[in-house]
């Protein structure tokens, strides 16, 4: 593959991570479980700030793999995520293990970046919502780990400006 794409491929998801472990690390202890929106057709928990950062991770690792078959997260996490029933995981994730998956996935993206060749980019990918090839696949991911990111720091934006305007 081209060099400079894989250069701002690679660049552009780094910045997508980046920006996800802003949020993150921006994330105080007392909203580590709070509800991002309350939509009466899912389930709350679902929407908790641990619940969304893991759930992007989750799918940031899944896609850069290219495939379920043969995908395995690093312990602690499971395959609960794939479930068509929507399981949650047994607990919530600490600040320190979604830290950790992050820093797997930025290790895991950069590896494939540096190592990603035109036949692996045209690769067909096929998941239960659709078929693409590699190359669209990292450009999906980016925009999944940029729109959960956003969503993550609108949140903690709004929280500290309420926060701001109660204390005074």
């Amino acid at each position: 593959m081209d060099n400079m794409w894989q250069m701002i491929i690679g660049r552009q998801l780094d910045a997508a991570i980046e920006t996800l472990e802003d949020a993150l690390r921006a994330c105080p202890a007392d909203l580590w479980g709070a509800c991002l929106w309350n939509d009466p057709a899912q389930r709350a928990e679902f929407s908790e700030f641990w619940y969304v950062a893991y759930h992007t991770l989750f799918w940031l690792d899944l896609y850069l793999s290219g495939a379920v078959e043969g995908f395995t997260p690093p312990a602690p996490f499971t395959l609960d995520e794939l479930d068509p029933a929507g399981l949650l995981p047994e607990r919530r994730y600490t600040k320190a293990e979604l830290q950790a998956y992050l820093d797997h996935n930025r290790q895991k993206c950069r590896t494939i970046m540096n190592t990603l060749t035109d036949d692996r980019a045209r690769q067909r990918c096929a998941f239960s919502w659709g078929e693409l090839c590699y190359a669209e696949l990292l450009l999906d991911n980016m925009r999944h780990v940029q729109e959960h990111a956003a969503q993550l720091n609108l949140f903690l934006g709004q929280q500290i400006t309420l926060h701001d305007s109660n204390q005074k």
